[in-house]
């Protein structure tokens, strides 16, 4: 058999000996509509109904993709399909026990939003290539956005959304007047909420500065990187503040240890002593801690540990302030029972408010479904070559952001959909046979360049081991 090419850019599709890219490469017109809807916000109401054109696009396709993904015509099914289905389910129970009168209504248009975008992202992204245009796409779009929020910072007006609210015939999200942070408006861009924009743009920051290492020039990688960490910051939200904190730190860890074959394994080690350590060292709990650090005043981390305390007694009941045990199902879209000074119904915790609304029952399938991605990911074995591995890396570490941002903001609307459409952009990567490929990878962070691999064996020599024990 012949040698496989070891001189092609990492970065070159697939080809059919044309030159042009073959179908499993290109990034299907599905996937760049979808991103476009999460990015404008058009409402259009008929009656009670409020469409989005995001629902609108996802009610078309979402019931035939579902019955074919769970057919499996886009791959083996994994477990993450049929927890995130099950919290589908189970979330229309909760809310025909809770809200009757209001879930033929609610139910399709949440459920629509999750599985939809979800099932999107795992019927058109199933290989690298396609996984790489979507990220270059995605950065594209957060460039386009840089002129509006840098004016958005001097005038608090987010100007693409006053334009769409001023087209006849249709709406657009509220606008939000949030207070100044650090002398600056907050960047409220095309989302609902200045929060949503940075959970947007920190995601983005990761897959780009991380996943797309060595696919451009490194003078214009780093300054793209620079970028959307800006337009992440221009949020002034602690949580998306805290997720590119966090990939900041996973950057460094990897670049500082990189040969530390156990660097991960220490990093979690270190985590859980931390953890422990303030268990027994503070009067407070390492979650009102962690709290404390994750916000921009002490008033907000102590009204947030307030909300967690209250929201848990909504859940798991409290005999001592009479609330009755909500743990099944939740208590729908009903009022959470709170103290009297609490005029405000926001919990800014996505992960309680799913056990709040859906029980936690409702909590754990989610949950679920997103802690067995990531720890797919984290368990696969790639070698040092692997052209995957920094896609890998760069998907684990926007998991691990989202994972603490979700617990101290709530999402809606189009960014819930598209958190979810990210983990199913990811399923590929653990399907069977996805990581055996033969294209050389980029060198890793900090100039070594990575060994490329085949899965063939070069004239003359022995093929190395693809699967062989490596550095994650």
């Amino acid at each position: 058999m012949s040698a496989t090419r070891t001189d092609m850019p990492a970065a070159l599709p697939r080809s059919n000996g044309t030159g042009a890219k073959t179908t499993e490469d290109r990034l299907s017109f599905l996937v760049v509509l979808y991103l476009i809807c999460v990015v404008l916000p058009i409402t259009v109401h008929l009656g009670s109904v409020v469409l989005t054109t995001l629902r609108m696009l996802l009610l078309v396709v979402s019931v035939p993709m579902l019955v074919s993904l769970l057919l499996g015509r886009y791959g083996r099914t994994i477990p993450t399909d049929w927890l995130f289905l099950g919290h589908a389910l189970w979330l229309t129970a909760a809310l025909a026990l809770n809200n009757p009168d209001r879930v033929v209504q609610q139910a399709p248009s949440v459920g629509v939003e999750f599985l939809g975008g979800y099932v999107v992202a795992r019927a058109c992204i199933r290989s690298r290539a396609q996984f790489v245009a979507m990220c270059r796409v995605l950065m594209l779009i957060v460039l386009a956005l840089v002129p509006f929020a840098l004016l958005e910072t001097q005038t608090g007006a987010p100007a693409l959304l006053k334009a769409i609210r001023a087209l006849p015939g249709v709406t657009s999200v509220e606008l939000v007047y949030a207070d100044k942070r650090l002398g600056l408006e907050r960047v409220q861009s095309v989302f609902a909420h200045p929060i949503h924009h940075g959970l947007f743009c920190s995601v983005v920051f990761s897959l780009v500065s991380v996943g797309l290492w060595g696919q451009m020039a490194r003078t214009k990688h780093i300054l793209l990187s620079g970028i959307l960490a800006l337009m992440t910051f221009l949020a002034l939200s602690s949580g998306a503040l805290l997720a590119l904190a966090l990939q900041f730190g996973l950057i460094a860890w990897s670049l500082l240890f990189r040969r530390v074959e156990a660097r991960w394994r220490i990093l979690v080690a270190t985590f859980v002593a931390l953890w422990i350590l303030v268990d027994i060292l503070s009067n407070r709990g390492p979650i009102q801690v962690f709290m404390s650090y994750a916000t921009f005043s002490a008033h907000t981390a102590y009204w947030r540990s307030i909300i967690f305390e209250w929201g848990v007694m909504n859940v798991f009941g409290s005999a001592e302030h009479g609330i009755p045990s909500a743990f099944f199902f939740g208590i729908g879209l009903n009022e959470w029972i709170r103290p009297a000074y609490m005029h405000s119904g926001s919990m800014d915790n996505f992960w309680l408010v799913m056990a709040v609304r859906y029980g936690f029952p409702g909590f754990l399938l989610i949950a679920l479904g997103f802690a067995v991605q990531v720890t797919k990911l984290m368990r696969l074995r790639l070698a040092p070559g692997h052209p995957s591995l920094m896609l890998r890396r760069a998907c684990v570490f926007t998991f691990l952001g989202l994972s603490f941002t979700l617990a101290t903001v709530h999402v809606w609307s189009n960014i819930f959909s598209f958190v979810i459409f990210f983990i199913g952009a990811t399923a590929w990567m653990v399907q069977p046979g996805a990581m055996e490929e033969d294209t050389p990878a980029p060198s890793e962070p900090g100039g070594r360049r990575v060994p490329s691999y085949s899965r063939f064996a070069p004239r003359g020599g022995r093929a190395p081991a693809p699967y062989r024990r490596a550095p994650q």
